[in-house]
């Protein structure tokens, strides 16, 4: 690798993150180990990609260094089955061949980035911070997700339906005529799912209705 330009350490830097390294060349470990911890960046090694999926990943922002070509198990072929497990951790290859097709390959599957041997310390980094905030990014947007499926987990199946029938955009009157009920009674429901999916507008009330996939139904499957 080359030598890093000035050091300006990544805003991930202050916060938990991990970055897994799987290369079969143990020099290329160390080198990359030294250069995350000068960034103040976690790091965790692997030799193989088999050895890295006996360990536990803690649920923290984390990102992939993957060395396209080793034994047994591929780069390629430990990009597969994490995404059969279903984890969505940033993929970066390194690769010492100038391969087009397997770049082309390793994006198309998810990967974020693929750098070729020998690549500058700081082109790394810089993969490495993106990376790490990509997953960041996707860690809260999951937990935003979760804390709106648990709201709309609490709403009876009459506020359901009246939240899919707004949310599509009826008015009261409107609802009240499609289900049958009076419009004192809609704007009543109205106000308790409201306050349940803590909606401050019906703006938000309809991203959320987007999130549980129920905007626009009269009667949602749920």
């Amino acid at each position: 690798m080359g030598q890093s330009s000035t050091g300006t350490s990544p805003a991930s830097a202050a916060e938990e993150s991990i970055v897994y390294v799987i290369d079969d060349d143990r020099l290329m470990r160390g080198a990359l180990s030294t250069l995350f911890r000068s960034v103040e960046l976690g790091v965790k090694t692997f030799s193989s990609a088999t050895e890295f999926l006996q360990h536990a990943l803690p649920a923290v922002p984390s990102c992939l260094i993957l060395d396209i070509r080793m034994p047994r198990l591929s780069g390629l072929d430990l990009q597969a089955e994490l995404g059969r497990l279903g984890i969505n951790m940033p993929v970066i290859f390194i690769t010492g061949y100038g391969d087009i097709p397997m770049s082309v390959r390793a994006m198309k599957a998810g990967a974020v980035d693929f750098l070729t041997k020998p690549f500058r310390d700081q082109e790394m980094v810089d993969a490495v911070t993106a990376a790490l905030q990509r997953d960041r990014k996707r860690r809260s947007e999951e937990e935003s997700h979760s804390e709106v499926q648990a709201r709309f987990a609490s709403l009876t199946q009459r506020e359901r339906q009246i939240m899919g029938l707004v949310t599509g955009g009826l008015m009261n009157k409107q609802v009240a005529a499609r289900i049958g009920i009076s419009e004192r009674t809609v704007k009543i429901h109205r106000g308790n799912l409201m306050r349940k999916m803590q909606a401050k507008s019906l703006a938000e009330l309809v991203v959320m209705a987007q999130i549980v996939g129920i905007r626009g139904q009269e009667n949602p499957n749920v």
